[in-house]
Protein backbone atom coordinates (compact mmCIF):
# COMPACT_ATOMS: atom_id res chain seq x y z
CA UNK A 1 0.00 0.00 0.00
CA UNK A 2 0.83 4.12 -0.30
CA UNK A 3 0.29 6.55 2.46
CA UNK A 4 0.10 9.40 -0.48
CA UNK A 5 0.83 11.42 3.30
CA UNK A 6 4.10 9.95 3.37
CA UNK A 7 6.96 12.36 2.31
CA UNK A 8 9.11 9.49 0.83
CA UNK A 9 7.24 6.91 -1.09
CA UNK A 10 8.61 3.58 -2.58
CA UNK A 11 6.90 1.99 -5.93
CA UNK A 12 7.50 -1.13 -7.64
CA UNK A 13 8.61 -1.19 -11.28
CA UNK A 14 7.38 -4.01 -13.58
CA UNK A 15 10.45 -6.03 -12.76
CA UNK A 16 9.90 -5.57 -9.20
CA UNK A 17 12.49 -3.41 -8.54
CA UNK A 18 11.79 -0.48 -5.84
CA UNK A 19 12.35 2.93 -6.28
CA UNK A 20 12.32 5.65 -4.19
CA UNK A 21 10.60 9.34 -4.74
CA UNK A 22 9.79 12.45 -2.98
CA UNK A 23 6.45 13.84 -2.89
CA UNK A 24 6.54 16.94 -4.58
CA UNK A 25 3.02 18.10 -4.21
CA UNK A 26 -0.39 16.78 -4.77
CA UNK A 27 -2.65 18.76 -7.00
CA UNK A 28 -6.32 18.89 -8.02
CA UNK A 29 -7.45 19.11 -11.66
CA UNK A 30 -10.95 18.58 -12.52
CA UNK A 31 -11.76 17.23 -9.12
CA UNK A 32 -9.31 14.20 -9.37
CA UNK A 33 -5.96 14.59 -7.36
CA UNK A 34 -2.62 13.72 -8.67
CA UNK A 35 1.00 12.74 -7.13
CA UNK A 36 3.87 14.50 -8.09
CA UNK A 37 6.70 12.63 -7.40
CA UNK A 38 10.69 13.40 -7.75
CA UNK A 39 13.12 10.42 -8.05
CA UNK A 40 15.33 9.94 -5.06
CA UNK A 41 17.67 7.79 -6.94
CA UNK A 42 18.50 10.13 -9.59
CA UNK A 43 19.28 13.75 -10.41
CA UNK A 44 17.40 16.70 -8.27
CA UNK A 45 15.90 17.86 -11.48
CA UNK A 46 12.03 19.20 -11.30
CA UNK A 47 11.99 18.27 -14.89
CA UNK A 48 12.36 14.56 -14.03
CA UNK A 49 9.61 14.59 -11.84
CA UNK A 50 6.54 12.13 -12.69
CA UNK A 51 3.01 12.36 -12.15
CA UNK A 52 0.57 9.71 -10.70
CA UNK A 53 -3.36 9.58 -10.45
CA UNK A 54 -4.43 9.56 -6.56
CA UNK A 55 -7.22 6.50 -6.50
CA UNK A 56 -8.96 4.59 -3.86
CA UNK A 57 -8.15 0.44 -3.74
CA UNK A 58 -11.31 -1.60 -2.64
CA UNK A 59 -10.32 -0.81 1.76
CA UNK A 60 -10.35 2.73 0.76
CA UNK A 61 -6.56 3.31 0.95
CA UNK A 62 -4.72 5.55 -1.53
CA UNK A 63 -3.49 4.17 -4.42
CA UNK A 64 -0.97 5.97 -7.16
CA UNK A 65 -1.66 4.46 -10.86
CA UNK A 66 -0.26 5.96 -14.20
CA UNK A 67 -2.25 8.07 -15.98
CA UNK A 68 -3.42 6.35 -19.33
CA UNK A 69 -5.34 8.95 -20.90
CA UNK A 70 -3.14 11.37 -23.05
CA UNK A 71 -5.47 14.75 -22.98
CA UNK A 72 -5.85 14.17 -19.05
CA UNK A 73 -2.36 13.96 -18.53
CA UNK A 74 -1.31 17.09 -20.48
CA UNK A 75 -4.40 18.96 -18.43
CA UNK A 76 -2.52 17.74 -15.60
CA UNK A 77 1.13 18.33 -16.86
CA UNK A 78 0.32 22.07 -17.82
CA UNK A 79 -1.37 22.39 -14.60
CA UNK A 80 2.23 21.74 -12.95
CA UNK A 81 4.03 23.49 -15.41
CA UNK A 82 2.03 26.33 -14.23
CA UNK A 83 2.40 26.13 -10.60
CA UNK A 84 6.28 25.99 -10.90
CA UNK A 85 6.51 29.32 -13.09
CA UNK A 86 4.26 31.04 -10.63
CA UNK A 87 6.46 29.59 -8.17
CA UNK A 88 9.50 31.58 -9.58
CA UNK A 89 7.79 34.51 -9.99
CA UNK A 90 7.63 34.86 -6.60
Amino acid sequence: MTNINEENIVLVDEDGEEHEFALIDVIEVDGEEYAILEPLDGDEDISEAIILKIGKDENGEDILYDIEDDEEWEKVADRWQEMIEEDEEE
